[in-house]
């Protein structure tokens, strides 16, 4: 029976390598998948997944007005898998047409995704999916600045930490760190 799967961890935590992964192991078996990544992610350029280690693959961009679920039914309904990279930026209305397509067409559906954002706060897709979800995963790494398991994502901007602003800011290493608790509150920063 088709799940609704969600992966979540916080930067660097392997999430986007382990879509590529997930892909290749179905397509090596010679079964389809279809791949999607949220449209806001422009890092590697709209509808693209790229690792950290530098693996990367076209996805189709999900956008506001996007019907995941009509996609999936008129491009490949008898898909073995539909992966979602960047699973928190997406809409209430995505995930619920992500239950859609496993409920209606019997078709899993695996997102990774990040749970908070760097404020602590939920993202929209996440807080749904943390609902919807059949089965949650957390996928692990470590602190920047020490050897405990990093739970939130520290924004860095000139330096300094950041605690309020825009929910969104796409960026990498050089605007985000994964931390533990503690060092969410008392960064090791120069």
């Amino acid at each position: 029976m088709a799940q609704l799967f969600f992966k979540y961890g916080a930067m660097n935590s392997g999430k986007s390598i382990e879509i590529l992964k997930v892909a290749h192991n179905y397509e090596e078996q010679g079964k389809s998948v279809i791949i999607l990544t949220s449209g806001l992610d422009t890092r590697s350029g709209v509808g693209t997944i790229a690792s950290r280690i530098g693996l990367e693959r076209a996805a189709v961009p999900v956008l506001d007005e996007t019907d995941i679920f009509e996609y999936v039914e008129q491009t490949n309904p008898d898909a073995a898998c539909v992966l979602v990279d960047e699973a928190q930026f997406l809409k209430k209305e995505h995930i619920i047409q992500l239950t859609k397509i496993v409920d209606e067409l019997n078709i899993p559906v695996m997102t990774f995704g990040l749970k908070n954002d760097f404020r602590n706060q939920l993202f929209e897709g996440s807080k749904y999916l943390l609902i919807y979800s059949d089965k949650l995963e957390e996928m692990k790494t470590i602190c920047w600045f020490c050897k405990k398991k990093a739970t939130m994502n520290l924004r860095i901007h000139d330096g300094k930490p950041v605690y309020d602003g825009e929910q969104v800011m796409i960026g990498g290493n050089e605007s985000y760190y994964p931390v533990c608790r503690r060092h969410y509150f008392h960064p090791l920063l120069k």
